[in-house]
């Protein structure tokens, strides 16, 4: 040890850092050399999730070579057996960051280790949106706070600095989208940063949740739909952009979220193994309710068969690669902003499918069955297709073609429900 020097700047005006001796016997274990002439003994590591960590264990002169390569041993046999000291010792003073327990939640989850909804391990699709709000949101303004340190002030405030837009980004390049605030994102990845406490409170990675009791902004209700009219103008556009050379898979998708209403990833995703067309009805395997059976009219059922077949799995194929289109937002954009409709979203398409479904005098169960709702207790997964229910889905659907294409006359506007009896939507069955 005492033939260890200080390094000596290799240039004039060149800053000295510290140099490095590693032990022969113990893999892991060295010595760090201060300009100062300072000694001090460390372990480096990689951690479960695969940050590399360099911990001092102890000082030459407070400890013997010997002592410390026991218990560099000691902690090194730990790290093979999957224990981060560093973090186990943050843990024990209440100084693991934001940030560490964000990076632990997504490695854990990612292998199946941490249980979200229904108990069953949480979904690809939910982690991804969980990075993004953790990358774009929590990191930038609360991953180098301590967790225990964190007030509800705290939290409180970075709420208020994601509503004010203070992590917004712009979008870089052609793909991706950009950062955006308001008080729907914010309450948003508040419910996401709650979520991921409460899992490391229940796994013993924190003692409390510090987000527990955060007041979350209530955002604005998203209520928009399309009038008749304006779902009259958005087909007239429509067409005219088939002839102009807008891309035909966006079209065809816009369409189908009017005729069905899905969720904009519901139907951009479907596989054409998933189209039971006997039954008029969508089998996934899987969406934010479970596997279901979802009845969808024949208009729907007839453009899904019109897509050309390209020998992708998909509906609505990606232009490149093996996966499925899109880009249904911008191709909305542009539509929208040639009718001169303003605020309009794939999630105003869905609304708006619901909106008609009411106004033709179907009750909310049945809207809730065509639109994938588990609520009220009622499962979709369906052994079979009630009568009433494809009938209303065939209505629907017919009724939004027709206006879509100006088909539509003032005298099937609106259905009031004397004039005809309401079908009866039987209570759906599970699957045995």
């Amino acid at each position: 040890m005492d033939a260890l020097k200080p390094p000596k700047p290799s240039k004039v005006g060149v800053k000295v850092r510290e140099s490095f001796a590693w032990d022969r016997e113990l893999r892991g274990f060295g010595v760090q050399v201060m300009p100062s002439g300072l000694k001090s003994f460390f372990i480096q590591y990689r951690t479960p999730e695969g940050r590399h960590r360099r911990v001092v264990i102890g000082r030459y002169g407070l400890m013997t070579v010997e002592e410390a390569r026991i218990l560099a041993h000691e902690k090194l046999v730990a790290v093979s057996k999957g224990v981060d000291p560093l973090a186990e010792e943050a843990k024990a003073v209440g100084l693991l960051t934001v940030a560490e327990i964000c990076d632990w939640y997504i490695f854990e989850a990612e292998a199946g280790r941490i249980l979200g909804r229904r108990r069953r391990a949480i979904k690809a699709s939910t982690l991804a949106m969980d990075r993004s709000r953790i990358e774009s949101h929590i990191k930038p303004l609360l991953g180098r706070r301590q967790v225990g340190s964190l007030k509800l002030g705290d939290i409180e405030g970075a709420q208020a600095d994601i509503a004010t837009g203070k992590t917004s980004k712009p979008r870089v390049g052609s793909r991706g989208g950009a950062t955006t605030g308001g008080e729907g994102v914010a309450a948003r990845t508040m419910s996401t940063l709650h979520a991921i406490f409460e899992h490391a409170v229940r796994l013993g990675k924190i003692e409390t949740n510090p987000a527990k009791g955060v007041r979350k902004l209530a955002g604005a209700s998203r209520e928009r739909r399309l009038s008749r009219a304006e779902i009259e103008r958005l087909g007239k556009t429509l067409r005219l952009a088939t002839e102009k050379g807008e891309h035909p898979t966006g079209l065809a998708a816009v369409r189908f979220l009017l005729l069905t209403g899905f969720r904009r990833m519901e139907g951009l995703g479907l596989e054409r193994a998933w189209l039971d067309e006997e039954e008029g009805a969508i089998r996934f395997p899987d969406t934010k309710s479970g596997a279901q059976m979802r009845v969808i009219g024949q208009a729907a059922v007839d453009l899904l068969l019109a897509q050309p077949k390209t020998g992708s799995p998909f509906f609505f194929p990606a232009d490149w690669g093996n996966g499925h289109f899109i880009g249904v937002v911008r191709v909305l954009d542009r539509i929208c902003q040639t009718a001169r409709l303003a605020d309009v979203t794939p999630h105003t398409l869905r609304h708006t499918f619901a909106s008609l479904a009411g106004d033709l005098g179907f009750s909310e169960l049945t809207i809730a069955a065509l639109l994938g709702h588990s609520a009220r207790g009622v499962t979709q997964r369906y052994i079979h297709i009630d009568e009433a229910l494809r009938m209303t889905a065939d209505r629907v659907a017919a009724e939004m073609a027709d206006i879509l294409d100006g088909r539509a006359t003032p005298s099937r506007a609106r259905v009031r429900r004397a004039d005809r009896p309401e079908p009866v939507l039987e209570t759906a069955r599970s699957e045995q």
